[in-house]
Parts: structure tokens; sequence; C-alpha cells
């Protein structure tokens, strides 16, 4: 519950300080005094947008600030998700606006996002201001009545998974067909440039392996000529000549000779041994070379054609290498095979869809038959509390049909449907229900959820329009009721009858001074409560028969 409230420089509001209680207030004033105001500012508080507009005349910002009492009200989960300090009892928030625009909003004292403080404003108020009897006529605030009474939480969770997964299993069809159609148009296309790639024989290192090939066999002769030199050179060109291997043979010949008289000349004579060793090696490979090199034009001609038709291909699909190429005869491929097993793939997806299709209607009917429980709990309550309010031949049916197929919020199509006569047949409420009956529905539905939902504060901006008299006072026993308990309901009216009834009344009015026009707000003694209620009786005129009149009615509390 709202226990304290501040305001500062909030558009006729200078500065407010108030006190609030549990159980069932009334808010009272003159027609344009500044109770809409006073919403304002806790809506604003609530996370609602901020505009510069609001800001007092002559103010450079303007503060609105709530201490709650949460105790025994669970919110404690909220506070450990979002990471703020909570003692499990108080609760403050804060919401401050700039001339300049800026926004800013905290949770116990930590900066907070928008976001957090409407979600924890929507755990914490529930204000009925006069355009939401608008929602009556909305099927989904129908729905939403026999959720929060069937209390459909984990049903309705189930339900939103398992139609997401059939959505997302319809879609996986849509977008199965589609590429379908895509690859069928392209078929030719893909068929012509495989068959292209496929005449290249592709395989990893082929290209590396060619091009080495071609500069090979185009250079041949060179390489021969080269070959040949090297190996004259290794062995002698059988003349006068020696070679490299000969002249090393004579000098390892030499050393060998005095390693009797000089013991170095032994481990020389081996070193030189050893390069002899690899020299022969050497030799014997570049003659094995020399004899298999040979000019091949026509091996040449082939080799050039490939790596032609190769460099082409890259040129045409934008590649850099023959790699890029395989990757592309893989796609091709991949979506060729797609239109040959089209039919076993999409029969899948098919199976796939009509099982999250048969789980989503499984768990819609689980969410049906609560509906349909708390359709006649809303059927039986409402007779109950609309007959002692003026409405004694009501009638008052929950109609819940289903729809072709699943919607976000299940297979249920509700209507509420009303009549307030004898003769006359029962029709959807928002055509045939007047202001005031519609009002009394929207207070009695309000009593029902109250009773499932755990508000800590509900606030009713004028419920009462369109009744007087002995109706508006068991409107107010009504709101009484849903009072007890512990919470806190706070109702804004113009009724006498229903403002004698509440516990606590403030009064909201204006006050001139120097600086201009202000609104305010106090707490009313007894006396002061009399006084207020003879006005709303009689007028700006205070008579005694007023005076008496608003006495007996604060007795009837």
């Amino acid at each position: 519950m709202i226990h304290t409230l501040s305001i500062q420089n909030y558009a006729l509001i200078t500065s407010l300080h108030i006190d609030l209680h549990r159980g069932f207030s009334v808010i009272t004033g003159e027609t344009g005094a500044g109770k809409s105001i006073l919403l304002g500012a806790i809506n604003l508080l609530l996370g609602q947008r901020a505009e510069t507009r609001m800001i007092k005349a002559g103010a450079s910002r303007c503060v609105i600030e709530a201490e709650f009492d949460l105790s025994g009200y669970g919110l404690d989960a909220f506070f450990k998700d979002n990471d703020f300090d909570f003692d499990g009892h108080t609760c403050l928030l804060r919401r401050e606006l700039t001339a300049s625009g800026k926004s800013r909003a905290f949770i116990n004292d930590t900066p907070a996002q928008v976001a957090q403080l409407r979600e924890l404003g929507d755990k914490l108020i529930d204000i009925h201001s006069q355009h939401q009897n608008l929602l009556l006529a909305t099927e989904d605030f129908q729905l939403s009545v026999l959720d929060i009474l069937g209390h459909t939480d984990g049903p309705r969770k189930a339900y939103a998974e398992a139609f997401a997964a059939y959505q997302r299993a319809s879609r996986d069809i849509r977008d199965a067909e589609q590429a379908l159609r895509n690859i069928r148009d392209e078929e030719d296309y893909l068929r012509f440039q495989l068959q292209q790639l496929d005449e290249l024989h592709l395989e990893a290192g082929r290209q590396d392996a060619l091009e080495q090939e071609a500069q090979m066999l185009e250079h041949a002769e060179d390489i021969r000529e080269a070959l040949f030199a090297a190996d004259a050179l290794m062995q002698g060109d059988g003349t006068n000549s020696a070679g490299v291997i000969s002249a090393l043979r004579e000098a390892q010949h030499h050393l060998a000779a005095i390693a009797d008289v000089m013991p170095e000349a032994d481990a020389l004579a081996a070193r030189v041994d050893s390069c002899l060793i690899e020299l022969r090696d050497v030799q014997s490979e570049i003659e094995d070379q020399a004899e298999h090199i040979d000019s091949d034009p026509q091996r040449l001609e082939a080799v050039n054609e490939w790596l032609s038709k190769l460099y082409s291909a890259m040129k045409k699909h934008h590649v850099p290498d023959e790699n890029g190429l395989i990757a592309l005869a893989d796609e091709f491929h991949r979506k060729l095979d797609a239109i040959t097993y089209s039919d076993e793939n999409m029969q899948q997806l098919k199976e796939a869809r009509q099982k999250a299709y048969e789980e989503t209607l499984r768990q819609a009917q689980v969410l049906t038959e609560l509906r349909k429980k708390a359709a006649q709990q809303v059927e039986r309550q409402m007779r109950e509390l609309l007959t002692p309010l003026g409405i004694p031949n009501i009638r008052f049916s929950v109609e819940v049909k289903q729809h072709q197929e699943p919607t976000a919020t299940g297979i249920d199509q509700v209507d509420f449907l009303f009549s307030a006569n004898k003769n006359s047949p029962l029709q959807r409420i928002a055509d045939v229900a007047s202001g005031g009956e519609i009002a009394r529905v929207m207070l009695s539905l309000k009593a029902m959820l109250s009773g499932a939902v755990q508000l800590p504060t509900i606030i009713f901006d004028e419920i009462d329009t369109g009744v007087s008299g002995q109706i508006a006072e068991r409107m107010a026993r009504i709101m009484q009721q849903m009072a007890d308990g512990g919470r806190q309901v706070i109702s804004i009216t113009h009724l006498p009858q229903i403002a004698a009834i509440g516990e606590h009344h403030y009064r909201v009015f204006k006050q001139d001074d120097a600086d201009g026009t202000s609104t305010h707000i106090e707490e009313l003694d007894e006396q002061q409560r009399v006084n207020e209620l003879a006005h709303m009786l009689s007028g700006s005129e205070l008579t005694e028969a007023a005076v008496d009149n608003a006495r007996a009615l604060l007795r009837k509390r």
C-alpha cells in the first residue's frame, strides 16, 4: 500500500505531502480542483511517459516520490531478479523530470529503468479510470478476467510454449516451400553450372600441381641442359676434364696415404669420404632427373587447356582458387539434392507441424476447461453482486466459443452477455448496458478480481458515474469489503453516499496566492468531513439540513 506520497512542482502542485492509510479511503473535491492531477502524478511515478509540460510553470524540475509498505505481498523475487535492495517491507519509488527533458527513476534510491518502474508499478497499484470502462467491450479484457479467476498462469505458459513451437514449425514449412520454389526456378541453371564444374574434375591441390607441371614442360630443354651440365661437372666430360667427384676421390687417396705419419689426415680423409657419398647420391639423382625430362608438347597443351578452363571458371564465379570452385560445386549439389529429396523433407516438416499442432490443441483444451469453470463463477457472482446494485432482473452470461484456429491466447473467444430487463434478450454488454450499468459491472468485476490478485492498492476514479442514492452506497460497501484484510482501496468520488463510507477522507482543493493557483490535498477530521459532505449535498451554501444529513450518512459507516 502507499504509505506516503510527495509531489513537487507537478502541474498545479507546488509542494504536497500526504500520509495514506490501509482500508477504504475517499478523495473528494470540486470539479477542476486537481484530482486528475493527483492521478497523473501517480501514473508518472508508475512509469507513464514523461513530458516537460507536466512541470509546474517556472520550476526547473518536478519530483514525485512514494513510500510503499509491501509486507506480506510476496514481491521479493522482483527485487532480487533486478538487483534492488529490499528489506521485505519498505519500497521507495521516485521519478524526477527536468525542464530540459531528462527523466530519471529510482527504486529504493537505486537508479532504475522506466520499464522496471512500470513492471513494479503493475504489481503495486491498479488505477481504474473512467476510460477503463471501455475495456469491458474488448475480448482481451474479458478473456483476462477468466484467466485471473481461473488461475491459468501455468497452463497459459505451457500453451504459449506449444503455440510458439507450432508457429516455428509452420514457419519452417513456409520457408522450405519458398526455398524450394526459388531453387526450382534456377534448377536448369544449377545443373548447367554444375556440369561445367564437374568436367574440370576438381580436387584439392590439383591446381598447384598442374601449374608446377606446366612450368616444367615449358622449360624442359633449359632444365635438361642444366641437369646435364651439372652431371658433367660432377663426373667430368669423359675426355681430359675431371669432375668434382673424381677430384675429391683423388684428394681422399692423398689424405689416406699420409694417415700413418699424420693422424689428423685420417679424420680428414673420412670427412671427404662422407662428402663423396653425398655427392654420388646427388649426381645419381641429377642423372635420373635428366633422363626423365623430355619435351612433351601434347601434355603441355592438355595442362594449359585445363588451367585455362579453371581460370575462366574462377573469374566467372568470382572465387580466388580451385577451393572456391569446389565449395561452389558442393553448394550446387546441396541445392539440387534439396529438390531431389524435397518430398521426403517436406513430409518430415509437415509431420513435425502436425505434432506441434496437436500439442497446441491439447494445451488449449486445458485452458478452455479452466476458463469455462471460471465463466460459471463469473455468472454466479455477477448475479449476486449486481442484484443489490439496483439491477434485480440481471441476467449475465459468459459465452465461450472457439476460434477455428489457435491464437496467441488459445482457441477461446469470450463474450460477456448482459440483460437488465426481464423481456430483453441477452446481448453483448457493450451494446446494451447504460453508463451506470457499465460502472456497476466493472466494480463487480474488480471486486471479484481483487480476491484473486493481491494488489496492495486499488484506486477507483469516479467508478460511480451514472449512479446515485442507495445504489451509490451499496457500491461503496463493495469497495469497503474489497479493503477488508489490509488492502488499500481509494475512491475518487463526487457522491456523498460513497464519501461517507470511507474510513479516511481527503479533500483536494485549489488555492490562490501571490505565485498563482496551486492544488492542495488535506486529510479531514470528523467535523471537516461533516462540512465537506454537507457541501456535496447542498452546494456552496451550507444549510442545517445538509449538515444533519451529512451526520446521518457518517453514522452509517
